[in-house]
């Protein structure tokens, strides 16, 4: 078990990509502080599924475009694990509009959280990592929206290419400190999100003439990502952006 003794911390971790990190970074031996929404039965879920590999387990929560909860959170998994080793910023949200349309309520509400929280959220973890004098690592979930265009998500394309930017940015001012940060981009992941699209085999099909491997990914193979980044295999790798879509990226064009 290559993380054992560490701590992580992952938000959104109460269902989907979230939930198949948490539960894989626990069987490679890691404690982990399970974030989501207040109230949402899936974090209790994770959490029993992660004792019974053995691994302790806390649930936090708290909204994340709240810079005060941001810093709660990093000091409430403190208080239970003792220390944070890991950090994966999952959490997200988007918005389906026409760009002439975007009120400043959605914008605000994708920015907020999949980049301001992620931001503060990092900035308070990095912090910690500082004052306890110790090494870390930083993993962002970020889409392969990062690279490719997505009509009608304009917010949500704004949030992931600025999130790849602060990623390469970080990676060299967080370096002297012996902290790595990187993100993995997954595409058409079968999650609760794409709830609408699994039950659409017109789209469905359509969506899957774009990607050579031919099927959706699986949290799992976001997770395997996850799990090798975290671990001291990656301790030579900061600043890239690792994608897991089948083949999606490089072959998707509009119908």
């Amino acid at each position: 078990m290559k993380l054992e003794g560490k701590s992580a911390l992952i938000t959104g971790s109460a269902q989907g990509i979230g939930q198949a990190i948490a539960l894989r970074l626990a069987q490679e031996g890691a404690d982990i502080l399970i974030d989501d929404r207040p109230g949402n039965k899936g974090a209790d879920e994770t959490k029993t599924q992660i004792e019974a590999l053995g691994r302790k387990a806390f649930v936090l929560g708290g909204d994340l475009a709240n810079t005060a909860d941001d810093r709660r959170l990093i000091q409430q998994g403190v208080a239970a694990l003792g220390k944070i080793d890991i950090l994966v910023n999952n959490a997200g949200v988007e918005k389906h509009a026409d760009f002439w349309d975007v009120t400043e309520e959605e914008f605000d509400f994708v920015l907020k959280i999949n980049l301001r929280g992620t931001f503060f959220l990092t900035q308070d973890f990095v912090n910690h990592l500082r004052e306890t004098k110790r090494p870390g690592k930083i993993i962002n979930i970020s889409s392969v929206h990062e690279e490719l265009p997505f009509p009608h998500f304009s917010t949500y394309c704004a949030s992931k290419g600025a999130l790849k930017m602060l990623c390469r940015d970080l990676a060299i001012e967080l370096a002297p400190l012996n902290i790595t940060i990187n993100n993995i981009a997954p595409g058409a992941i079968q999650t609760p999100i794409n709830t609408k699209l699994l039950n659409s085999p017109d789209l469905l099909k359509a969506l899957l003439s774009n990607i050579p491997l031919n099927r959706l990914g699986t949290g799992s193979d976001v997770a395997g990502v996850a799990a090798f980044l975290a671990s001291p295999d990656a301790d030579y790798i900061t600043g890239t952006t690792v994608i897991v879509d089948g083949g999606l990226l490089w072959n998707y064009s509009e119908q």
